[in-house]
């Protein structure tokens, strides 16, 4: 009994969070999605950078390469495919070996800035070529 009880607060905790993150980007996007690039390209630099941008050696980069094998960019700078929603989760959560980022390191505000920076970048990169 308990244990369901825990199940059903996480779950609704869950929901909330996922709303609350589909609310915030609803307002962005209400206001023509001006967040603060520069704040989250500075976001990017310092937790993302290492293992996901361009050039050899990085392996988030080199993970990519090897998972879509081509189909899709493995820069992560310019994943059109990724919505912001999607990088939300995957920073809080992690995916295969990459770690989970707490609120502590990438805050709120920060993961908010750092997935506008990662969209935005990514659709100006798709728009260029």
């Amino acid at each position: 009994m308990t244990r369901s009880i825990v199940t059903m607060r996480g779950t609704a905790v869950a929901a909330l969070g996922v709303a609350c993150m589909l609310a915030a980007w609803g307002a962005g996007a209400q206001d023509g999605g001006r967040g603060d690039l520069m704040h989250g390209e500075q976001v990017y630099t310092q937790w993302c950078a290492a293992c996901h941008a361009a050039g050899p050696n990085m392996p988030g980069t080199q993970a990519l390469e090897a998972k879509y094998n081509g189909a899709t960019a493995a820069v992560l700078v310019e994943r059109a495919d990724l919505p912001p929603e999607l990088v939300k989760v995957i920073v809080r959560s992690g995916v295969s070996v990459m770690p989970p980022f707490r609120k502590t390191e990438i805050s709120d505000a920060d993961l908010e800035a750092l997935a506008d920076y990662i969209v935005t970048t990514a659709r100006s990169h798709g728009a260029a070529q």
